[in-house]
């Protein structure tokens, strides 16, 4: 990857775009990039192998174009359920009018219509609930059996051919996997995408298969879309590797009500356990058609950095709006702003992860300390696997944090992390050249500043994943000078300062 001019992000929290059709060409793309987007999202419930070919080949152009690693998210469609279709394409409901589903594919009409699902059957008992299109018609299930179900409908409501199916009601036997999304997995893999969005999950095991497949390859984004993954969420979350808040489908299945707290806890328990987090879903919704959002809609995406989520995500607005740039710009806008609110790093303090008695975790959380006493420029970490770069990310210091590490395929998965600026580099082979190394980087890269120090955190013997044992603060040796023999604790080499090297 060439060397880059381009300037670090001036935020934390990061903007994954969606591309579609109002974003699909090399120039849009460029565009959404230089607005801000740091993730593009390549939706597999839309669009052919050969159009996402096309743009993961014009992602990697810009790439090397821009010299900073970017990541690319391939998300499955799951299993979509849907209905039959009608003779005359639609029937009218009136409330308490109840309707026969079977698995007979005949045309439907206003007393029956095909469901062509027997694992629907299989879960669903009298008393549940099952929603069609959207949640716009809702009906309660009277009565069922393997090949059927009779269901009343609660309110007024039109149903049209092959609608999708909601029952949130019961955990179906069912695999979050396709025979479609098996495809699209290999043919995602063999392109090289850096992370997996699994839909449809409604418990661990779900992730798990998932995982079972894919490796090492790419890192699994668990959507949490389904009551039942919500009921298996410590689970899920130590299982997977990130989790979204997919608000779209879960505000379909549970009443909207319930889902600004679900999305604070579903916040707090990443942050707990150290997942990376996204929320997801109709964050700008519309600017779809319109150049500004609403007041309410920058409220939403504020609040979630607020949270300290890790990316906010677009969806239709940047893949099929009018205003796809203006869209990214604006996200921009509004978590730079509020970053810079005072209350911002308190209330992300509300979250803190779980630390293990290691010195990796004791050397992530004196950085919090470092910085009240120095004026750090930034923090820089040196990963193989990206873990020592996770977790000083899941501290969230008040710092940037410039990544370095040997392994591209890990750089472009960092690029979806808290205030991670990823580079891709060689590996230090010692701590002499680790320091030459990190003020070299930090100064192309646009993080050093005039008498402000930077902190390095790796881990040694060098190029040995999970070994985070070491902690120094850099100071420029012209800075070094100018301290003089006052210094507490001067070095012998004039580049650095030794403050910790646990081992």
């Amino acid at each position: 990857m060439t060397a880059t001019s381009f300037p670090p992000r001036a935020r934390h929290t990061k903007i994954i775009a969606t591309l579609g059709p109002a974003s699909s060409s090399p120039a849009a793309i460029r565009q959404l990039h230089d607005a801000g987007a740091d993730v593009f999202r390549l939706n597999f419930s839309h669009g052919t192998h050969g159009e996402h070919q096309e743009r993961l080949h014009a992602i990697r152009a810009l790439e090397q174009e821009a010299g900073r690693p970017i990541a690319v998210l391939l998300d499955l469609q799951g299993p979509k359920l849907r209905i039959g279709a009608f003779a005359d394409e639609r029937v009218v409901l009136e409330r308490g009018h109840r309707i026969r589903l079977d698995l007979d594919p005949a045309p439907g009409n206003a007393e029956r219509v095909s469901l062509p699902h027997p694992e629907i059957f299989a879960a669903l008992q009298p008393g549940h609930q099952l929603l069609i299109d959207d949640g716009r018609a809702r009906f309660a299930v009277v009565s069922c059996g393997d090949d059927f179900a009779v269901i009343e409908a609660q309110s007024n409501c039109v149903l049209s051919n092959r609608k999708g199916v909601n029952v949130p009601d019961a955990v179906l036997p069912l695999s979050p996997l396709t025979e479609k999304d098996r495809r699209d997995l290999a043919f995602g893999l063999a392109l090289g995408v850096d992370w997996i969005a699994l839909s449809f999950v409604q418990r661990a095991e779900d992730v798990q298969e998932l995982m079972a497949i894919v490796g090492t390859r790419a890192g699994i984004v668990a959507k949490l879309e389904k009551p039942s993954a919500i009921e298996d969420l410590e689970r899920i979350v130590d299982s997977a590797d990130a989790i979204m808040v997919a608000r779209g489908d879960l505000g379909v299945e549970m009443p909207p009500e319930l889902v600004p707290g679900l999305q604070k806890k579903i916040v707090a328990t990443c942050r707990r356990h150290g997942k990376p987090v996204i929320v997801a879903t109709q964050m700008l919704e519309s600017m779809v058609s319109a150049p500004t959002p609403t007041r309410a809609e920058a409220s939403d995406v504020a609040t979630a950095v607020y949270d300290g989520v890790d990316a906010v995500m677009l969806s239709a607005e940047s893949a099929s709006g009018a205003y796809p740039v203006e869209a990214v710009s604006i996200m921009g806008r509004i978590i730079g702003s509020a970053e810079i609110d005072g209350k911002a790093s308190t209330r992300m303090a509300d979250y803190w992860p779980t630390r293990k008695d290691e010195p990796a975790d004791a050397i992530c959380a004196a950085i919090h300390t470092m910085a009240r006493v120095l004026p750090i420029a930034a923090t820089i970490t040196y990963t193989s696997s990206g873990a020592t770069t996770l977790r000083v990310a899941h501290q969230r210091p008040q710092t940037p944090i410039l990544s370095l590490t040997p392994n591209l395929a890990v750089a472009r998965r960092l690029a979806l992390i808290w205030g991670v600026h990823s580079v891709c580099t060689e590996d230090a082979r010692s701590v002499e050249e680790m320091v030459g190394q990190a003020e070299e980087v930090a100064l192309r890269e646009g993080f050093r500043q005039a008498g402000k120090p930077l902190v390095v955190v790796a881990g040694t013997p060098f190029g040995v994943s999970g070994s985070t044992n070491l902690l120094r603060v850099i100071w420029p040796e012209r800075e070094a000078a100018k301290a003089g023999e006052d210094m507490a604790c001067r070095p012998r080499d004039p580049y650095f300062n030794t403050i910790a090297d646990c081992h």
